[in-house]
């Protein structure tokens, strides 16, 4: 059976033409983008979450050059990024990183979490990729309100662009209503207060079945 759920995409519009969106309620798996990133844990051999699901869709190739990057650098510390294949995925390469567990916001999550999104659009960018994908890191499992991630992630990803030679879109693909909420109100509280960075926001609404 299937039902008519609401898909939403808002996009800033940056300087120099690039471009964040954020769309869902949406599988980040079934992302066309460059690359995916997912929220991995420390150890890169799959979990629950987005990262069982990325594992899933990709197949083992993923896992396979996980563990070569386990063998060469050891678990991966919160905040950093490294990139593999993408295997089966329509994307031709997945980024994981580490996002911090929530522990009340007073044990440097907000920087970490920046990190996260900071380092994954600098290694795009350092591999000429054009466009990644980003789910909501840190809000499932690891605890971080949606309200106070959102607008962490999407001001780093601001800033991570700015620099970038070859990135030129980043998108926010979100699982369910509550989140794009989240990350819509952040965008448009960011795009009220920001001086600095001017972007412009654009909505387009559209209705998919599921």
């Amino acid at each position: 059976m299937t039902t008519d759920v609401q898909t939403f995409t808002i996009r800033l519009i940056l300087d120099g033409d690039q471009v964040i969106e954020i769309h869902g309620p949406a599988d980040i798996t079934e992302e066309t983008t460059d690359a995916i990133v997912n929220a991995a844990n420390s150890t890169l051999l799959g979990g629950g979450g987005v990262d069982g699901a990325i594992h899933r869709a990709g197949g083992p190739a993923i896992l396979s050059e996980c563990r070569e990057v386990v063998r060469s650098i050891g678990r991966l510390n919160a905040g950093k990024a490294v990139i593999t294949t993408g295997g089966n995925l329509a994307a031709k390469h997945v980024i994981h990183t580490v996002g911090p567990v929530y522990r009340g916001g007073e044990n440097n999550e907000a920087e970490t979490l920046a990190s996260c999104h900071r380092e994954s659009i600098r290694l795009a960018d350092e591999h000429h990729l054009a466009s990644l994908s980003f789910p909501a890191i840190s809000t499932g499992a690891f605890g971080y309100p949606e309200s106070e991630a959102a607008p962490i992630a999407i001001a780093a990803a601001i800033d991570a662009l700015a620099p970038a030679k070859h990135v030129k879109k980043c998108r926010f693909v979100l699982f369910d209503v509550s989140t794009v909420r989240a990350y819509q109100r952040a965008a448009e509280k960011l795009h009220r207060s920001n001086t600095t960075s001017p972007f412009r926001i654009e909505k387009a609404d559209s209705c998919e079945k599921k």
